[in-house]
């Protein structure tokens, strides 16, 4: 059996676990990544986390045959470095290099994202299907592309950053400088300002006895507001449901893939979100769902996608 570790490198927190050849996590653990140090103190803290956590599994460290990491940021995988990560304040670090030198294996790096979309293809909800879709509803809208089992990543590992696809033309102000991305209507975030906007416009909608407070508003809001029969609420989740289906199934006709499967807290609410989903993206479908269906479904893998996706693209590139 051969061993992998696959690292999700986070602003706060790195996660760090040892995978065998099939997906199975042995052990897990994380660090704090003390993010403002050189980067060279932080690679060094993760290969000790690797060296550390194969000894607590009872293997060698010399058992591991590589690493991979997922990092914040635009990863350069071919050549190992992170280009740009505004959450490390890092510009053009060699990671794979500096990270061989404590372990003495092979480090392969990618982006977060990407590594989450190929945890859930590898071990998750996608594992079943040779081409899927990872969309991550949370502060903005991430994810990764998965084609016939291989992460696509485009030119210089720069692409597939889909929550930056326009969905309304001249629309909201998205954080990048484009107005009218997928992230600006489909994120968790953009949720949180539709139901603000929405009970700012009904004093009288019932979503002020849910949340007296905006400032407490969250993802969750609305969809309690639906529950309890108020018709602004319900309109709020319904365009929400709309902006989403616009995004996947742009994506969905681009790529066709087997599945497009959701992350993020907003996923919690089950059918409540994903029949009327279902229902929009297939009629969005280009020629329709007969011939090559698209399944859409919720991630299983929780927190741990990133450091299984990160481990299955070590064993895809050594």
């Amino acid at each position: 059996m051969n061993y992998y570790a696959g690292i999700d490198l986070g602003g706060t927190f790195v996660k760090c676990g040892i995978i065998d050849e099939v997906g199975n996590i042995l052990i897990k653990g994380k660090i704090p990544t003390g993010a403002g140090r050189p980067y060279a103190e932080i690679a060094a803290d993760m290969a000790r986390l690797v060296t550390d956590l194969a000894e607590r599994a009872g293997i060698s460290p010399a058992d591991i045959k590589a690493a991979g990491v997922g990092s914040p940021g635009i990863a350069d995988s071919k050549n190992g470095v992170i280009v740009y990560s505004c959450n490390l304040n890092w510009d053009k670090v060699p990671l794979s290099k500096e990270m061989q030198k404590h372990l003495g294996v092979p480090v392969f790096v990618t982006n977060d994202a990407n590594a989450a979309a190929l945890g859930e293809s590898f071990a998750g909800a996608a594992k079943n299907y040779p081409s899927s879709i990872f969309i991550t509803l949370g502060t903005g809208v991430g994810g990764g592309i998965i084609l016939d089992g291989v992460l696509f990543e485009g030119n210089r590992s720069a692409g597939a950053e889909i929550g930056h696809m326009v969905i309304r033309a001249g629309g909201e102000k998205c954080a990048c400088g484009r107005r009218g991305c997928f992230e600006a209507y489909a994120s968790a975030t953009a949720l949180i300002r539709q139901t603000k906007r929405a009970m700012d416009k009904d004093r009288a909608s019932q979503l002020w006895k849910i949340c007296p407070n905006l400032e407490d508003v969250d993802g969750k809001t609305a969809f309690d507001g639906l529950r309890a029969g108020d018709k602004t609420a319900e309109k709020v989740v319904k365009n929400y449901i709309s902006y989403l289906a616009e995004g996947i199934a742009n994506l969905a006709n681009i790529f066709r893939p087997n599945a497009v499967v959701l992350g993020g807290g907003v996923c919690a609410e089950g059918d409540t979100l994903l029949v009327p989903l279902r229902r929009k993206v297939n009629r969005l479908l280009y020629g329709g769902t007969k011939y090559a269906p698209v399944v859409l479904t919720v991630a299983t893998l929780g927190n741990d996608a990133g450091l299984v996706g990160a481990a299955r693209f070590a064993m895809q590139n050594c």
